[in-house]
């Protein structure tokens, strides 16, 4: 007799050692997916040369992967509920090759925004792997798995720049490429001959209307609230992309309510504990790519400004690579964190450092080495607040549709980090001093806005999540145990799973809202 929610062909880690080769495998594949925020970052300012187009055209190269990712993350999510982890998983690395060789190969505009489109897409290889991580760990390994998966987020962004730097220094830009390749490839690999195929029983039909209404309304935003500061935010463009696209939003939300099996089932998404995590992530993602903007902007600006810090894009990437490091390090702290004080306060905790990150980073300005405490401290909570998130999301919402909904939470940081990159520019701009004649760089004061913002993002995130009902493990934990009865039961009774008509769970785990867990 098979376990309850799985087809007779899966296959689990039988041993800890398999099950510590397979965490491996799904957290340096989804470090490989996240590298690609970063990739381009190094070269931007080169890109228009590079690439013979204008500025304005060039910016879509770095855009291309935050639409593609956004769009991606609940898609693939819902195929993996349907169809399996594995599969999924497999086409986005192969996603990831192809759009790093179409790169590679590339001296024009148009292949290397196609290929930076595919690189995006197959961001959608995280939230599947922190479904499945959760999955495919032993009970005494689970919550440091899904903290160290879910941590490639942040640590992608922070390890890639100075990594892309180096090479865009060193190499050809093309070389940027040709490396994601390489990884996108190892990925491949590994992913197809030590992941084991968990497949879920939970068929259904994708939600083809419901995935290209929430492209449309994703894409209107976000491709809004990123150019609003180029383009002007009281321009016709701008404001009917971003009007637009909430539209278009309400409207899918209203088709998706009255769908039978939706693409994001939105009556989960509104439970207390799913909605407020979401809220929560939003503001971390916000806080932790503020930093991410700011901080490296500082370091380079030049030191005859009285406050800049003179330092290359290599020198200021490497002050932020201990950032990166301090996300992977707390991965166990984060894990005894979740055991010992369950997933609302562990995110508390989360947001909080990396609100007092920014409030050091307000009075350490003076030397590197200060803003690197600061930024130690901030990616910290990040670490800490990223491995709460998908946890308390995966004891929330029905088993059929937990890739989903932790690919939902992905895109609400996402969009986090999206609105704090417009927002940064804003107050970046708003203030300027001139450097010499026709040269305008942002004030002094413009940065210390920029760090109380994140820090007031971080706190916000911190209350919100003080909403959520208090966890309760045991609860929970009893509920599954009465659901995979109840199933078992019903096996029996109905007979062979094959026998009976297709059709997806829909019982919730965690029916009251005062059984959520961390």
């Amino acid at each position: 007799m098979h376990a309850p929610g799985t087809t007779p062909d899966s296959t689990a880690p039988r041993s800890t050692a398999r099950a510590v080769a397979v965490i491996a495998v799904l957290a340096f594949s989804s470090l490989c997916a996240a590298l690609m925020q970063s990739l381009v970052i190094p070269i931007q300012s080169e890109l228009p040369e590079l690439l013979g187009t204008s500025p304005s055209t060039a910016s879509w190269v770095v855009t291309a992967t935050l639409l593609g990712g956004a769009v991606a993350m609940p898609v693939t999510g819902r195929l993996a509920d349907m169809y399996g982890n594995k599969p999924v998983l497999v086409t986005s690395s192969v996603i990831l090759l192809v759009g790093s060789l179409v790169c590679a190969i590339s001296d024009s505009v148009g292949p290397v925004l196609i290929g930076r489109v595919l690189q995006g897409l197959a961001m959608g290889y995280i939230p599947v792997a922190i479904s499945m991580v959760r999955q495919a760990a032993p009970p005494h390994l689970r919550n440091t798995a899904v903290a160290g998966v879910s941590a490639t987020l942040g640590i992608g962004g922070a390890i890639g720049l100075p990594l892309a730097a180096w090479i865009a220094q060193d190499f050809d830009w093309h070389m940027l490429f040709w490396v994601s390749a390489a990884l996108a490839a190892v990925m491949t690999l590994l992913t197809l001959v030590v992941v084991p195929h968990l497949r879920n029983a939970h068929p259904g039909r994708l939600d083809v209307v419901g995935a290209l209404g929430l492209a449309v309304g994703l894409v209107g935003v976000l491709v809004g609230v990123s150019k609003g500061n180029d383009w002007g935010w009281a321009e016709a463009s701008t404001l009917g992309l971003i009007g637009g696209g909430l539209v278009v939003l309400l409207l899918w939300g209203r088709y998706e309510l009255r769908h039978d099996d939706p693409l994001v089932d939105l009556r989960t998404s509104t439970r207390r504990p799913v909605l407020l995590t979401n809220i929560a992530a939003v503001l971390i993602g916000f806080g932790m790519m503020a930093q991410s903007i700011v901080v490296p902007q500082l370091l380079q600006m030049p030191e005859a400004t009285g406050y800049g810090l003179g330092q290359t894009i290599l020198q200021a990437g490497l002050w932020m690579a201990p950032g990166g490091l301090m996300m992977m390090l707390f991965t166990p702290v984060s894990s005894r964190m979740l055991t010992r004080l369950g997933g609302r306060i562990t995110l508390a905790v989360g947001a909080s450092v990396l609100a007092l990150g920014y409030v050091v980073a307000t009075f350490l300005m003076d030397a590197p080495w200060q803003l690197m405490v600061a930024s130690c401290v901030a990616t910290a909570g990040v670490g800490i607040g990223y491995a709460a998130m998908p946890t308390l999301i995966l004891n929330n919402v029905p088993t059929d549709e937990s890739a989903a909904s932790v690919g939902l939470n992905s895109l609400m940081r996402s969009m986090g980090t999206t609105v704090a990159g417009a927002v940064m520019a804003m107050v970046l701009t708003a203030q300027t001093v001139d450097l010499a004649p026709g040269v305008t760089i942002p004030a002094e004061s413009s940065f210390t806005w920029c760090f109380v913002i994140g820090a007031v993002a971080a706190a916000l995130g911190a209350l919100v999540v003080l909403f959520v009902p208090k966890d309760n493990p045991g609860a929970l934990d009893d509920d599954r145990q009465e659901d995979q009865v109840d199933e078992a039961d019903a096996d029996r009774t109905a007979g062979s799973p094959d026998d009976r008509p297709a059709s997806r769970a829909t019982t919730n785990p965690a029916t009251s809202e005062t059984s959520a867990v961390g």
